[in-house]
Parts: C-alpha cells; sequence; structure tokens
C-alpha cells in the first residue's frame, strides 16, 4: 500500500468524519489508527506501535512542534492577562467610539490581520485576541471573525516576502537559486491568494453571506454570536479589572511583534553578521516566536505589576487559565500532526510526486490549473502547505527549469504556493486552521464548516485564472481575468442576497 492511492485513505476518513460527526477529537484518532493498520499490515499490536511511538511521541518530540506548542501556552497565558487586567475590554470600549458600523469591525480586522504578517500562527491568535472585543461589541458572529482571521494569515504569509512562509518557500527552491527572489517573483501569479483578497473585502462591503455562515450572521444579529457553542463567550471569562487601559492591551502587542520579529531574525543568525533579508530567510520561526512571545509575557507581568492593574498573586493565575484555554487547540494540533505522520509513513508525497510527473509531459498548458488542483488536494488532505510546498516546487522546477525561460515555470510555481494555501482552508487538520478558530474562540468545526463554500468560491476561480494563465503565459492578464470573474460572481451573490432578503444582506 506504500506510495498508493490508500496512503491518502487515513487523512480522508479522519475529515469526513469530522464533517459529518462535527466531533474532531474521535475522527482524528480514527484516522490515525486506520493509518497505523495499514502500515502495520492490519497487526494490531504493530499499529498501536507505529501510532504511538513513530507517531504521536515523535511528533511531540520535535523540536519545531514543541516550539510551536509552547508558543501557544505563552500567547493564551497573554491573552488572559490581557482580559483579566481590562485591557482588552478598554480597547474594545475606546474601538466602540470610533468604530460605529459591523462592516468598520469587520475592515478593521482586515486591516490588523494584513498588517501582522509575519507569521501565520502570530496572526491568527494576535488577530483574534485584539478583534474579539470590537467584532463582538458589533455583532459579527466568531464564525466570520474565524474566516477573516484565517483568510488575512496564510493568504497574507504566502504573499509577503518577510514572512516565515517567505523563509519556507526558498528553502524548498533548487541548489543555486535565490529561493526569495523565487517567491518574491510567484506574488503576482499567486491568485487564490489575491483573489481571496478581493473576494473578502468585496463581502465585507457588500455585506454577502451564503452557506453556513449566512445562519451564523443572522443569529449574530439577534444576539447568539456562536450558535452552536458558546466556548469562548465573553460571559464565561473572569471580571476584568476596572483599572485597565487601552496600553494595557496595545503595549503587550507592540511588544509582542517587536520580540517576535528580532527573535526570528536572531534565529537566522541577524547578530551573527547575516543580512536582515538572508536572516529572515534562515530563520526559524518556532524558535523566533517562543523567543518574542516570552519576551513580551515577561514585559507583560512587569508592566501589570508596577501599574498596579493586577495583583502579582492574580497574574500567577492567569498562568494556569492561559494553559487551559489553548488545551483543545494543543490536542487537535497534536492529533493532527500525528495523522500527518502516518501519512508520511504510508508515502503520499510519493504517490503525488508520481501523479504530477506522469500528467506533466501531455499537458503542459494546462499544468498550472492542474498542479493548483494536486496541492489543494495535497495540502487538505494532509493539512499543511509547507510539506505541500516541499513535495511540488521541486517538481514542478523539473519540468519548467527557471534555466528555460518559459514564463510557465513561475506560473507553475505560484499554482503550488495557491494550492496549498487553499486546501489548507479548506482542511480540519490544517494548524492555521485550528489555530484561527482558537484566536476567535470559536468552535473548530464551526469555524470549518462555515469557511469552506468561501474557500471552494475562490478556488472555483483560481483553477479558471491558471486555465487561462497556462495558455497565454501573461500573469498580469490572467490577474485582471481572475479579479473580473470573482467580482461577478460576487454581484452575482449580493443580487441573489438582495432578492430572497429584500435588502443588502445582513
Amino acid at each position: 500500500m506504500y506510495a498508493t492511492f490508500w496512503a491518502l485513505l487515513p487523512p480522508i476518513i479522519a475529515i469526513l468524519l469530522a464533517l459529518i460527526t462535527k466531533e474532531v477529537y474521535s475522527s482524528l484518532f480514527i484516522g490515525i489508527a486506520v493509518g497505523g493498520l495499514l502500515y502495520a499490515g492490519f497487526n494490531p499490536v504493530g499499529a498501536l506501535e507505529h501510532i504511538f511511538s513513530e507517531g504521536l511521541i515523535a511528533q511531540l518530540s520535535d523540536a519545531y512542534n514543541v516550539g510551536i506548542l509552547v508558543f501557544l501556552v505563552f500567547l493564551g497565558i497573554m491573552v488572559a492577562l490581557m482580559n483579566k487586567a481590562g485591557g482588552s475590554a478598554a480597547f474594545g470600549e475606546w474601538a466602540s467610539k470610533h468604530i460605529k458600523t459591523r462592516v468598520g469591525a469587520q475592515l478593521a480586522t482586515i486591516v490588523l490581520g494584513m498588517l501582522i504578517f509575519i507569521d501565520d500562527y502570530f496572526n491568527c491568535l494576535t488577530v483574534g485576541s485584539v478583534m474579539r472585543p470590537v467584532t463582538d461589541r458589533h455583532q459579527v458572529s466568531r464564525a466570520k471573525l474565524s474566516y477573516l482571521i484565517d483568510s488575512t494569515a496564510a493568504p497574507i504569509c504566502i504573499i509577503a516576502p518577510i514572512s516565515s512562509w517567505a523563509a519556507a518557500v526558498s528553502a524548498f527552491a533548487p541548489e543555486g537559486t535565490n529561493g526569495l527572489v523565487l517567491f518574491i517573483r510567484a506574488i503576482p501569479s499567486n491568485y487564490y491568494a489575491l483573489l481571496t483578497i478581493v473576494m473578502m473585502i468585496v463581502l465585507v462591503v457588500l455585506k454577502i453571506d451564503y452557506g453556513p455562515m449566512a445562519l451564523h450572521e443572522n443569529n449574530a444579529l439577534k444576539g447568539d454570536l456562536f450558535t452552536v457553542s458558546r466556548e469562548g463567550a465573553a460571559d464565561d471569562e473572569p471580571a476584568a479589572s476596572a483599572r485597565g487601559k487601552v496600553s494595557d492591551l496595545v503595549l503587550p502587542i507592540v511588544v509582542l511583534i517587536i520580540g517576535c520579529v528580532i527573535g526570528m531574525i536572531y534565529s537566522g543568525g541577524f547578530f551573527e553578521g547575516e543580512s536582515f533579508v538572508d536572516a529572515f530567510a534562515n530563520s526559524d520561526a518556532s524558535v523566533g516566536l517562543v523567543l518574542g512571545s516570552f519576551a513580551a509575557l515577561v514585559v507583560t507581568l512587569i508592566w501589570y505589576t508596577v501599574r498596579r492593574v493586577l495583583p502579582f498573586k492574580e497574574c500567577m493565575g492567569c498562568l494556569s487559565e492561559g494553559f487551559k484555554a489553548m488545551v483543545p487547540a494543543i490536542m487537535i494540533l497534536s492529533l493532527a500532526w500525528t495523522l500527518k505522520g502516518m501519512t508520511d509513513s504510508l508515502g503520499a508525497a510519493e504517490f503525488v510526486a508520481g501523479v504530477v510527473e506522469h500528467s506533466a509531459s501531455n499537458l503542459l498548458n494546462l499544468l498550472p490549473a492542474i498542479i493548483f488542483l494536486i496541492a489543494c488536494g495535497l495540502s487538505f488532505a494532509t493539512g499543511t502547505s509547507w510539506g505541500t510546498f516541499g513535495i511540488l516546487i521541486p517538481i514542478t522546477l523539473k519540468v519548467f527549469p527557471l534555466e528555460s525561460g518559459s514564463p510557465l515555470a513561475i506560473i507553475c510555481v505560484s499554482a503550488c504556493m495557491a494550492g496549498a494555501v487553499c486546501g489548507d482552508h479548506c482542511s480540519p487538520i490544517s494548524d492555521t486552521t485550528i489555530m484561527s478558530s482558537a484566536g476567535a474562540g470559536c468552535d473548530h468545526i464551526v469555524h470549518v464548516s462555515t469557511q469552506i463554500p468561501y474557500s471552494l468560491t475562490a478556488a472555483a476561480v483560481s483553477f479558471v485564472t491558471y486555465l487561462v494563465a497556462g495558455f497565454t503565459g501573461k500573469t498580469v492578464l490572467s490577474l485582471v481575468v481572475g479579479v473580473a470573474v470573482m467580482l461577478i460572481v460576487m454581484y452575482a451573490l449580493h443580487f441573489n442576497q438582495k432578492n430572497k432578503t429584500g435588502e443588502g444582506g445582513v
């Protein structure tokens, strides 16, 4: 069963079960169990050994993964501190005087998400903690907030030259190629990311909602921000300090951003003589985020203690509160990583590589669109964008070497990146999707089920755009066509919604 379609069966089972049952933990574990049984030839003892020793334990002993979990805990503690100190409430009060409408609250979320482009994990949790009080006041559903966070995480990082994603893509460039230059050249033809941004802004401005999201937004207008689950509700949080000011949220966030940037360039050797760009390209996001978040946590504790906004004992009490708040995300991430380990051990990467290489010779003009679909499927099944880059980008550059001068070389590399982000958006086992749910305080399956129709709309338009690019080889022309098609689709949805409601939407 190695390197066959069977290698993709465990994640497919896990994803389908999660969407059907709305229960993510058992669905992920069943997928893991199927992967272990396939690997061990249905020997239950061998399967258990593989699941735990080479799966769960191996993933949780991986230094990068542990760093991400530590970063999650530190950020969870900071959010608990900011809430307890009254910083989040004070910011919500301040924002309510400057942001007057639901549209304004959503646009502010988008702008903040675009500004925090360093790393997708960092983006999801930071934007969520800052904007949640604002969107709650303007009755924006947690499902919609999750979508806005997720759509300004990976899609922004994948077109930002200074980000952990740029460093990841650069690492997969062939020897002798400047990976950062390759990344920058691919930005204009990263159609899914660019069209997702266009779509998101038009959805907010025209007040368009469809699919399951429409129900959540209608319920939010009636006062129910959750519809399904009240996890993370404001009235479930401990009472905030009356001494809190806007600075009690802004200062920790600013220090967090600066700390994470310094931490990332430190891990890339900036203070050992590397240039800023090279240090970012060589950075270890896991190490950088841990260092930056720890520094921000220490500064936050000192700031609150000096200001006497919180007694030291209450500050220490937030350590366990922040950890507990991140337990669901940590559990889902751990199981998702284990499922990925099962998929890797069954040769999913080799299977997909073979499919791409066999289709390349006969379908050159269709290849950008085909690579986009394959990247979507692989990222959806495995829950990893970066793993998809590592598999498909080297194969693409073998078919279209950069030295050939073919415009399809860069377009196909972009298709790999765009498809990986698209699959990542739709997948319940994607770490970025999990982080977006945690950042918004939204039920994870609710976030997935409400976001998929939006992601598939952007994916369909992107597929058409890659078809145009494959036959014309014109990056800008194809993007103009894609934006035009997206606007037509959005206005069609707007017109349909207006006819149903008799208004401009919710």
